[in-house]
């Protein structure tokens, strides 16, 4: 079958199947389970109109158990075993294993970088840019040029930013535009960009924060125009130049939504795989704890170590998410 028709032929059956479970779900329910007739007519409509939420949130909360739940059960499972021992209970073990790897200390000292830089950087070149782009004429485009890069996929991203690092040999053409721009400097010899210990991490997070930076402009742009203008013509009043007015009149105002766009790439952050995979897999001392997740469970074979990786990565993500969340629903209240 040709992919496109399968891909077609997919979306109409899921699309189907969704509106016959609803449809046929809901003449169960009203005709069959609570009928509105007889003497109960009104206590079984009321008791149906309960019911009937759930009967929207079933397909969702069944996948989300499926998997969200059941692979997070899994995991700590699996984590706790060894799989050369037959999937022999081994309790903390394999956290012991790991804590004696190097490469699992080199990835959270990677990862603690990768926390430290993208997030302040993508929220801060964000909320920049949301600001400038406000005051041009032509700040729709420009808006439409640096969210373009949140349509490239994360592997897309890293095939197009290791061209820009590129290096070939001293006398040949250089495709990549770094070397191109420092040889053209004055450069001795191409280098190679991401091969360089320590600085070749910061090669890396660039490629996150041309990605990121978009979606905190959008985010923060529509935070920048909900400021009263009541607060920013008093400031005028007052005397404030742009730089007052923007930092201690806008900033505070929409300081709530500068932590949640904050919070949400330093998810982003903790998960981070695939420019890592795409450019360096971890070579070079690069390594990220995504990355070492998925060499231990699939190079190596260690689902014990690899299922230790995972639940560390969820350990630290799941505290910023419930936060997240929390403020969310008080910023709703």
């Amino acid at each position: 079958m040709h992919p496109a028709f399968q891909g077609l032929l997919t979306i109409a059956i899921g699309v189907g199947a969704c509106i016959g479970y609803f449809y046929f779900s809901n003449i169960i329910l009203d005709k069959v389970i609570f009928p509105a007739r007889g003497p109960h007519a009104g206590r079984n409509i009321n008791r149906a109109n309960l019911v009937r939420p759930w009967l929207f949130l079933l397909p969702g909360l069944l996948a989300l158990g499926l998997y969200l739940a059941y692979p997070v059960v899994e995991t700590l499972r699996l984590s706790l075993t060894d799989r050369d021992l037959g999937g022999a209970y081994v309790g903390l073990e394999n956290y012991r294993k790991m804590s004696n790897d190097p490469k699992f200390w080199e990835a959270m000292r990677n990862n603690a970088f990768w926390l430290l830089v993208v997030p302040a950087m993508s929220t801060g070149f964000g909320l920049l840019v949301a600001q400038l782009t406000d005051r041009i004429r032509w700040g729709s485009i420009a808006k439409s040029l640096i969210f373009m890069p949140m349509a490239i996929s994360f592997v897309g991203a890293a095939v197009i930013w290791k061209l820009v690092y590129d290096a070939r040999p001293l006398g040949t053409e250089q495709i990549g535009i770094l070397n191109a721009i420092y040889l053209g400097l004055g450069g001795a010899e191409p280098i190679n960009w991401l091969t360089l210990p320590f600085w070749n991490n910061f090669f890396l997070m660039v490629v996150l924060i041309w990605i990121q930076t978009g979606f905190a402009m959008v985010i923060l742009s529509a935070a920048l125009r909900g400021v009263p203008e009541e607060t920013i013509e008093a400031a005028i009043v007052d005397g404030a130049n742009p730089f007052q007015i923007f930092f201690r009149i806008k900033v505070p105002q929409i300081m709530g939504t500068i932590v949640v766009v904050w919070t949400t790439i330093t998810i982003t952050v903790l998960k981070i795989f695939d420019i890592v995979f795409a450019m360096t897999n971890g070579q070079w001392e690069t390594q990220v704890l995504a990355n070492y997740m998925y060499d231990q469970l699939f190079r190596a074979r260690d689902w014990g170590v690899g299922s230790a990786a995972a639940m560390v990565i969820m350990l630290l993500v799941t505290p910023i998410l419930v936060w997240n969340v929390y403020n969310a629903r008080k910023e709703m209240k």
